[in-house]
């Protein structure tokens, strides 16, 4: 019986370690354009609080950022800047649920929200969740997302988001 509880406590740890993370890491981002092959790359420094603020810090190229604060998107990608009020605009909405339920480990809401299919695989010390699409996905969806952690502390290593309109954006975490 002690055997058993022991077990019980382990898994219930292990689910909460995936459960919510809180991150203070530098990633590098590779973003391919499916149609025409190019790829770019940038570097910055991510943070993420584990509830509603998200901020991505571009080094390369410097300046750029992805920032949520609460219902607000601040981004500044290529030159282009925009602040956004997630509750106003709902491809906004949709992707910033997205990314903050990935990187909070509620999956299954961000599959919910992209009318998509959730498996979670575990393999070589890896946890894997993919989210696919099931059909069309709506608009500022992904067509699918991949997430990648360590089984030993829980840790995202890498994300993939492939949006609708065929661009791959590949987030490698340190």
């Amino acid at each position: 019986m002690k055997h058993i509880t022991l077990i019980i406590i382990a898994m219930l740890f292990s689910i909460g370690a995936f459960a919510q993370q809180q991150y203070d890491t530098d990633f590098t981002q590779t973003k391919l354009m499916k149609v025409s092959g190019k790829t770019t790359e940038k570097v910055g420094h991510l943070v993420f609080d584990g509830n509603d603020h998200l901020s991505m810090i571009y080094t390369e190229p410097e300046g750029d950022y992805f920032i949520i604060e609460g219902n607000m998107v601040k981004i500044n990608m290529d030159g282009k800047k925009a602040d956004l009020d997630s509750e106003k605009v709902k491809m906004v909405q949709l992707q910033r649920s997205t990314l903050l339920n990935c990187l909070s480990g509620n999956w299954e809401q961000a599959a919910d929200d992209n009318n998509a299919d959730l498996t979670v695989t575990e393999k070589n010390g890896l946890k894997t969740v993919s989210i696919v699409a099931r059909g069309k996905v709506p608009r500022g969806g992904y067509n699918s997302v991949e997430l990648t952690y360590r089984l030993s502390d829980g840790m995202m290593t890498k994300m993939i988001l492939v949006e609708a309109i065929g661009i791959q954006n590949t987030y490698e975490i340190k």
